[in-house]
């Protein structure tokens, strides 16, 4: 009994309205899955990848998937050729698997290099400032291997009096092609030349400075400006001072990873600054003024008279500038802390057992709440002594 075959919108996953870009797009995903040379070996892989692809091979038809959509699967049977019976003629796989087999063996149109002009890769640092130094921006200086230019060849590689030739694989083109056998018939595809990595040409005879790469490593040092209002582990960037381009292509840039140290008081989110000030009990109770440190000095904020412990006050404008706009800061928030004084002179104890006197006689409120709990147990006992007496008398 022949196995019966599944729904083709259903091995797809997608709806029977989907259109061509969708069912395109599915069985991309699962040709790569699939894929027989991504599977050696597996039966089980081999035959999903071969339902899919018969499942496009109709969808991806406007004509075969009108006649599937009206008698279903019976209107193709009978077909030969293609895998397992099915005839795949003038269904299009050539950009699948152009991309397919680009993924697996390193070429494809879209991923094939070029021997064409390339900019050189970045080349990546990191530097130490203050925290001032994050909110306000500074100049710092950084060391770096970098690849200049050859003096001796005058970066072409070769040794004086020679000259680079052309690369007899690729034929100066910097790429090759070749074919694959696949399970649909010959795919061809192009790859970088492996003898001359893209370049078109060949050195014979390498420059003994250089070693035929045509740059020198050296270290230079270099001034970079860190912006107003950069914060710990964003980056700055350096252009056009990082590896060589390829071909006549330019140089990359340098990338600054920056570190901010610790402050032992502030502490940043975003654009605005956290910390914490003590204030005095006197302070807190009848206000005053309070010395605070920002980053810009030392302001004096005016308390007001009954402070609690944990106020949070605003001081506007004095945060962290904008690192695209520098007209615009953050605010600093501070947390106004109520201390208690540990060590109090006799003279001091009495004046504020005094001062509790008048506010409230905190210090034995406890103990004026016991004595009253107390006192009204003994009343309850003392009536319900009283009632049993009465009791007994009648």
């Amino acid at each position: 009994m022949a196995e019966q075959k599944r729904d083709y919108y259903e091995v797809l996953g997608v709806d029977k309205g989907a259109d061509d870009a969708a069912i395109k797009k599915a069985y991309r995903v699962l040709a790569k899955k699939y894929h027989p040379d991504m599977n050696p070996g597996d039966t089980e892989a081999e035959k999903k990848f071969k339902e899919a692809s018969e499942a496009y091979a109709v969808l991806s038809d406007p004509d075969k998937r009108r006649q599937y959509d009206q008698f279903g699967h019976a209107a193709f049977e009978g077909g030969a050729g293609g895998a397992g019976g099915f005839d795949f003629s003038g269904a299009d796989f050539g950009d699948i698997f152009g991309d397919i087999f680009g993924d697996l063996f390193g070429g494809g149109r879209s991923r094939s290099r070029s021997n064409g002009p390339m900019k050189g890769a970045n080349l990546r640092t990191s530097v130490r400032i203050t925290f001032e130094e994050a909110v306000f921006g500074c100049k710092k200086e950084i060391e770096l291997n970098v690849k200049e230019t050859c003096k001796t060849c005058s970066g072409s590689g070769a040794k004086p009096g020679t000259s680079p030739e052309t690369c007899p694989k690729c034929g100066g083109k910097g790429q090759v092609m070749f074919t694959q056998q696949s399970l649909f018939g010959t795919v061809r595809n192009v790859q970088t030349c492996p003898d001359c990595q893209g370049s078109g040409k060949i050195i014979k005879e390498r420059c003994v400075d250089c070693r035929g790469t045509g740059y020198i490593a050296m270290k230079k040092r270099y001034s970079v400006d860190i912006p107003a209002g950069i914060d710990n582990g964003q980056s700055t960037r350096m252009p056009g001072l990082g590896e060589p381009g390829i071909n006549g292509g330019p140089r990359g840039d340098v990338l600054i990873e920056v570190i901010v140290g610790r402050h032992p008081i502030f502490q940043r989110q975003d654009f605005d600054i956290y910390s914490t000030v003590p204030v005095s009990f006197a302070v807190a109770a009848l206000g005053g003024e309070v010395m605070i440190d920002t980053v810009d000095g030392k302001v004096i904020y005016d308390v007001k008279a009954g402070t609690q412990t944990d106020t949070r006050v605003r001081l506007r404008g004095k945060g962290v500038p904008s690192w695209r706009n520098k007209d615009m800061r953050g605010d600093h928030y501070v947390t106004l802390v109520v201390q208690v004084p540990d060590k109090l002179k006799p003279e001091a104890k009495e004046l504020l057992r005094q001062f509790d006197e008048i506010t409230g006689n905190s210090l034995n409120a406890a103990k004026a709440a016991t004595e009253q709990d107390q006192h009204g147990g003994e009343n309850k006992e003392n009536a319900a002594e009283g009632k049993k007496k009465k009791r007994w008398k009648l």
